[in-house]
């Protein structure tokens, strides 16, 4: 990265009542002329440091160094992003100021952003500039807040939309693997058309209709891709999932027995349902039972999750997304062989995953119980 401080740059000193500071400027949508004054400003009284050359503006700033370097060479995007937060850390430490640019917006789906604000030991200051949502308004003409618009993330697509209804921008679609997710997740008679934005701002920028058989093959995808869903219609699962949270809603607020629970008052319900479950397995292994049975034993478990949930919600302690997501996180973690894996590798085999799955399980408790002691 860099190396040596150019003329003219101010050393932190040390024992200064000043925490270090990261400068964080965005590079805007793609055009030149919309990097904000502060942005060049900051490149030519600061240190600065790319987050990615992939940018059609990244070219202004060609003698600053980047951490494209770290995309090429590790495959866990999480890993990258705090290695370059500890890279940033360093150097404003050691200058006292530095600056930090990246795509777009530093407010919009910026994850070492999110990092950097949680550490403690550095102050951040954000350059506001145009993000690509501008453009995406502007070019379709939208009220994002008149017309309630969602915003997700195309690699956790399947997920984010559980719920959700109405129009939805959906950012990020870089590859065709997300476009395929994308369409299987949503499983509907009437599959919506949707608008595809690309490269906003730009001189090759395109804004065309696709049908939705076609998402992950009617175009190639970019760093630049958006989706416009204008209707986003909900899968049989969505709605039943949503349908059933507000059912034990309602029997947390009209039913007394219901209303009378507590996480602890259903553990012998929730252990009757598990062992339920169970004997309903080996019932229909056996041939004795059926898959109705089954599905029954297993409605009644989820049931359970969902009312200590929905105590959780009450609490304002944890609520049902916090589990999907929690479960969801950890599945990720624990299948990089499937989740953060080269083409072309080998997978493991079932012995190699079994210690694999322990050893990320030790690590996971060790990060677990450095956080408690922290806090404590």
């Amino acid at each position: 990265m860099a190396s040596g401080i150019p003329s003219g740059f101010q050393l932190f000193q040390a024992g200064s009542s000043n925490l270090p500071k990261i400068i964080i400027g965005g590079l805007g949508p793609g055009d030149a002329d919309l990097i904000p004054d502060a942005v060049l400003k900051l490149v030519r009284t600061h240190l600065t440091f790319l987050r990615t050359r992939k940018h059609p503006c990244a070219y202004v700033f060609e003698d600053l160094d980047s951490f494209d370097h770290l995309y090429e060479s590790q495959r866990d995007e999480a890993g990258i992003h705090e290695v370059m937060v500890e890279q940033l850390v360093r150097e404003s430490t050691d200058l006292g100021t530095i600056g930090y640019l990246v795509p777009g917006s530093p407010l919009i789906a910026e994850r070492t952003v999110e990092l950097l604000r949680q550490r403690e030991e550095v102050s951040v200051e954000i350059l506001p500039g145009v993000s690509f949502l501008d453009l995406v308004w502007e070019r379709l003409q939208v009220d994002p807040i008149a017309r309630n618009v969602s915003i997700v993330d195309a690699q956790a697509f399947g997920t984010e939309v559980t719920g959700l209804k109405g129009p939805l921008l959906v950012a990020q679609c870089d590859n065709r693997s997300a476009l395929s997710g994308i369409k299987l997740s949503i499983d509907v008679e009437e599959p919506p058309k949707v608008t595809v934005l690309q490269r906003l701002g730009l001189e090759d920028e395109a804004v065309f209709e696709v049908e939705w058989e076609n998402l992950d093959l009617g175009f190639e995808p970019d760093h630049l891709t958006s989706l416009w869903i204008p209707e986003l219609p909900r899968s049989d699962l969505a709605r039943l999932i949503v349908d059933l949270h507000a059912l034990v809603r309602r029997l947390r607020s009209e039913c007394p027995w219901d209303m009378d629970q507590t996480h602890v008052s259903l553990i012998p319900g929730l252990l009757e349902e598990a062992n339920e479950v169970v004997e309903a397995i080996e019932l229909a292994e056996k041939g004795e039972g059926s898959l109705e049975d089954l599905v029954e034993e297993l409605g009644d478990l989820l049931f359970h999750i969902i009312m200590q949930s929905v105590i959780g919600e009450e609490e304002k302690t944890f609520d049902l997304a916090d589990v999907a997501r929690e479960v969801r996180n950890k599945m990720i973690r624990r299948h990089p062989h499937i989740f953060d894996r080269n083409s072309g590798s080998p997978m493991p085999t079932k012995e190699e995953l079994v210690e694999q799955w322990q050893t990320i399980k030790a690590a996971e408790r060790e990060t677990a119980n450095s956080k408690k002691s922290r806090a404590n």
